[in-house]
């Protein structure tokens, strides 16, 4: 299966993506990460209103081979949860990029943030060299 990496959306090598405008980031995962995870069936993620620091963990995503952290690209306080993803975690493995976002933020620093996100090419040079 061909794995798509938006040009407008930046990545960590956590496999986070996060898209922005203005003051806000919309945070997901990649389809590289939920091809990798496979079938999933929790997601724990921030309440609105928590805030959110780059480094720390702001949820879990828990699959049927395995639970791993969620890392925000950015930090800032949460606006609004996808609540589609916390109901029915497999839908974002259909639309991760559109559908499937995790949650948005409303970013404390926005000229400051996003200092160690990679652009798509960058991205998917990485994950491909991980197959």
């Amino acid at each position: 299966m061909e794995l798509e990496y938006p040009d407008d959306l930046q990545y960590l090598d956590s496999h986070e993506y996060v898209r922005i405008e203005g003051e806000i980031a919309t945070i997901g995962v990649s389809a590289f990460a939920i091809d990798q995870l496979g079938d999933l069936v929790f997601i724990e993620l921030p309440e609105v209103g928590d805030a959110i620091e780059i480094g720390d963990s702001f949820g879990t995503i828990e699959s049927v081979k395995a639970v791993e952290d969620l890392k925000p690209p950015v930090s800032g306080t949460v606006i609004e949860q996808n609540e589609m993803a916390i109901e029915t975690p497999e839908s974002i493995q259909e639309d991760p990029y559109g559908e499937g976002w995790l949650i948005k933020v409303r970013m404390d620093h926005p000229d400051e943030e996003l200092t160690d996100v990679m652009s798509a090419a960058e991205y998917r040079a990485l994950v491909e060299g991980e197959d």
